[in-house]
């Protein structure tokens, strides 16, 4: 894969081929194939290929400037042949790594491509054949053969690709999950094993639909006589996929629904620490009344004549000079005890926004979205077995609204992940460590460049920061910034923790174990990409 897709000219594409006989036959016919809506169907078929060729393109012109790196590295550490089985199991890993990024970069590529062709072009064919059925126009109906080749061809492609890239990142977590055992970084990677195989097992199942689909359009365009057939199979297949989408949805929405309850049962923070508040705020008025008799009795010794005098001014001030440090400090608990219960009911919105979000996104792109496109293929199958080929329109109907529903949630994540990205180079300070320099601010042109920049990820947004929050409220006297964090408060944070599934038991700990890992510095970096993870997940 080291040089670009050229385009044979003895190999001719299914549109080309489906256009050129439709014009033949046309001409026998008498029928007229110049209409408005075949020449939008090949247009699409045209772009949609074009578009195709460009991602590859892109993905491997990304790639190829890491591989000329990697080729200088391995030049210059020498290449004798005689490497030992580390290193070649070393070089195994690299070039794996290295085809995984090419292919995710190559996935990512495809997906505003798919996405168009899954809300726009497929709904689009479908009202094209329903129209060439009805109107019994076997111009139109080759046409929009020809471009539902098309776009299941792209569909294909970037249902394939996510596939591997999926099993690969299973497999890889899989490992990581083996080497860790148990604590945060295990049940990250577990949790990302098994997220990444069912999306390789629907994946798998996926590029089946839409092998089935490309059958169906070309007996189509074939004028094959088990076209039924073939329309009727690529209609259950497409029927029993979106089943298991819309099914795997209702169980995102069942454990977001969960968490949404655990961390809601937790209690408003104000509430729940209402007591120790107003301890800490007694401890405060009694260090503050006992620094002021202090400084009335030294008062009083000023005012004292005769032997001793001095003695007793000097002792007078040593206490006086405690009192108003056991004041300054009951007032600074008071202060870092009230900042970390607003701090805590910062986060619980967080958390509980974030599993509603997901329960809406799941819901409509998923449950309701992908059921939809289950019903729209079951209709597809009994139209082809019984009525003809996508004569019904209810199936047109079905496929359109599932379609609409899915590209909905699709755009909306896609502007909320972009405009993510141009906050996090436009205001650099405003999710930055705290005590961390921040990042000098990019223009808006620069801004707006990262933030279409669709294929990478939000590295320093608000989760990661509600992470790092979430963390230094469990976390132990010994991690940095968290040593005036109260027993009381503690408590709450690791109660949370518990609450967004990364207690004791998901990590496969015993209590003191896992508060043993709460307290080490070394897990820090574990620990707040576990709690990401967990905020983002359902």
């Amino acid at each position: 894969m080291s040089s670009p897709v050229r385009r044979s000219e003895s190999r001719q594409s299914v549109a080309t081929v489906a256009v050129g006989r439709r014009r033949e036959g046309g001409r026998g016919r008498g029928t007229s194939a110049s209409s408005v809506e075949a020449s939008f169907l090949e247009m699409q078929s045209r772009a949609g290929n074009r578009a195709t060729t460009a991602a590859v393109q892109r993905a491997r012109g990304a790639d190829k400037g890491k591989g000329k790196g990697k080729a200088t590295d391995e030049a210059a550490g020498g290449g004798s042949g005689r490497g030992d089985g580390a290193n070649g199991g070393k070089k195994r890993k690299d070039y794996r790594d290295r085809i995984a990024s090419l292919l995710d970069r190559f996935k990512k590529n495809l997906e505003p491509i798919d996405t168009w062709i899954k809300g726009a072009q497929t709904p689009a064919n479908a009202g094209f054949t329903q129209q060439a059925a009805v109107t019994a126009n076997e111009g139109l109906k080759h046409s929009a053969a020809a471009s539902g080749t098309s776009a299941a061809s792209g569909n294909l492609l970037t249902e394939a690709a996510g596939t591997v890239v999926s099993g690969m990142d299973a497999y890889k977590s899989m490992k990581d999950a083996r080497k860790n055992g148990h604590g945060a970084e295990h049940h990250t990677a577990n949790k990302r094993a098994k997220t990444k195989g069912t999306d390789a097992v629907v994946g798998a199942a996926g590029s089946g639909a839409y092998s089935a689909a490309i059958a169906k359009e070309v007996t189509k365009i074939q004028k094959a006589a088990d076209a039924a057939v073939a329309s009727e199979a690529s209609g259950v297949a497409s029927a029993a996929v979106a089943g298991m989408k819309s099914v795997r949805s209702v169980f995102r929405v069942g454990g977001a629904a969960r968490k949404y309850k655990k961390v809601k049962e937790l209690g408003d923070p104000q509430l729940v620490h209402a007591a120790s508040l107003a301890r800490l705020n007694e401890s405060r008025e009694h260090a503050d009344w006992a620094a002021a008799e202090a400084y009335v009795a030294l008062d009083s010794y000023w005012k004292q004549e005769g032997e001793g005098r001095l003695e007793l001014i000097g002792e007078a001030v040593d206490a006086a000079w405690e009192a108003m440090g056991e004041a300054r400090d009951a007032a600074e608990a008071l202060q870092r005890a009230e900042k970390d219960v607003e701090r805590l009911g910062t986060v619980q919105g967080y958390a509980k926004k974030k599993q509603l979000t997901k329960i809406g996104k799941e819901t409509i792109g998923g449950a309701l979205g992908e059921s939809t496109k289950a019903a729209a293929g079951v209709v597809t199958a009994v139209a082809a077995g019984t009525a003809g080929l996508a004569s019904n329109p209810v199936g047109w109907g079905l496929a359109g609204a599932g379609a609409g529903l899915v590209l909905g949630v699709t755009l909306y994540k896609a502007l909320r992940a972009a405009t993510k990205r141009y906050e996090e180079v436009r205001h650099p300070e405003v999710w930055a460590k705290e005590g961390e320099t921040p990042e000098e601010a990019a223009s808006r042109k620069e801004s707006l460049q990262h933030a279409l920049k669709f294929w990478k990820k939000v590295s320093k947004g608000e989760r990661a920061a509600m992470a790092r929050e979430i963390y230094a409220l469990a976390a132990g006297p010994d991690i940095a910034g968290s040593g005036g964090t109260t027993e009381e408060m503690r408590q709450s944070g690791m109660s949370l923790l518990i609450a967004l599934k990364s207690g004791p038991a998901d990590h496969k700990l015993d209590q003191e174990a896992w508060v043993a890992s709460l307290n080490d510095p070394s897990k820090t970096a574990g620990w707040i990409k576990e709690i990401a993870e967990q905020l983002a997940s359902g």
